[in-house]
């Protein structure tokens, strides 16, 4: 077992937040969220990257690779739209791809938002890192993080990455018994 301390990166993808023209909410609302799941303490590592395919690359590499985060959220970019290329970026820097997540995730939104359908969200790992795409909504956020949550923990595990425990009354991690 890894006994590193947890780190989580957060990456807000958004030009107009980038340029000032508005308030990044979905960077916030994952903080927010995490800080009443994740029971473990963890250092927070966040990025704010325009909707350029190489800047979220770089980010997504350099919190991977150098930062050593255990988990990468991102948020924002993953629409139909020219310029949302989260997805794109992602998939280019993950090793093996989880496509469950990505399911859940436009699974549990779907009933409530039919545009979740347009959603390209993905979810993998690159070494020791899990990388989940998150909607820019927060709302959306708020759904899909606590519906993948559950199997994080277990796939921290599996990858090498430090022990991640929850706060069971709000989300209890499912971890098979061995």
């Amino acid at each position: 077992m890894n006994t590193a301390r947890l780190r989580i990166g957060i990456v807000t993808v958004s030009d107009r937040a980038t340029r000032g023209e508005y308030e990044d909410k979905s960077g916030p609302a994952i903080r927010v969220h995490l800080a009443r799941i994740v029971r473990t303490p963890f250092d927070e590592i966040a990025r704010l990257v325009p909707d350029e395919r190489d800047l979220i690359e770089a980010a997504l590499r350099e919190l991977c690779d150098v930062e050593r985060c255990a988990l990468v959220l991102t948020t924002g970019g993953t629409g139909p739209a020219p310029r949302d290329v989260t997805p794109e970026a992602t998939a280019s820097i993950l090793e093996k791809p989880l496509p469950g997540m990505a399911e859940r995730m436009r699974a549990i939104s779907l009933p409530r938002v039919p545009g979740a359908m347009l959603s390209r969200q993905l979810a993998g790992t690159r070494g020791s890192t899990l990388v989940i795409n998150l909607p820019g909504s927060p709302g959306a956020i708020a759904d899909c993080l606590y519906a993948v949550f559950p199997a994080i923990p277990h796939c921290l595990e599996l990858i090498g990455a430090p022990r991640l425990e929850t706060h069971a009354d709000i989300l209890e991690a499912f971890r098979p018994n061995h």
